[in-house]
């Protein structure tokens, strides 16, 4: 794993995550998005095995929903290559973007 796989995982699960774990999981599942999937994975199974809100009357009161929800949407884009892995096919590091795109004017319509 390479210093910027290394650093695209971290900005995906965050820089609290061990890089040693991290290392020995992109050995095994060999691209930066099967890790960063897996990690999030485990992290939205732990937050799903405990009760998503406490509260203490009068007290305080604290809600785990939105992480919950924020989890999923995280894994979602993932799963849809969003954003761009430095390991993932197709992915360059040099400018050889090669597509065209165009662009139709059309008149406006007189009132």
């Amino acid at each position: 794993m390479d210093a910027a796989v290394k650093a695209w995982i971290l900005a995906q699960v965050g820089e609290s995550t061990a890089v040693a774990d991290l290392e020995t999981r992109y050995a095994r599942l060999g691209t930066a998005r099967a890790v960063a999937l897996e990690v999030l994975r485990g992290r939205l199974a732990a937050f799903l095995q405990q009760p998503a809100t406490v509260n203490v009357s009068s007290v305080v009161g604290v809600g785990f929903g939105e992480n919950i929800k924020g989890l999923e949407r995280k894994i979602a884009n993932l799963e849809d290559g969003i954003p761009a892995a430095p390991d993932d096919p197709g992915t360059s590091t040099g400018d050889t973007d090669t597509t065209l795109g165009m662009v139709f004017l059309r008149e406006r319509p007189r009132r």
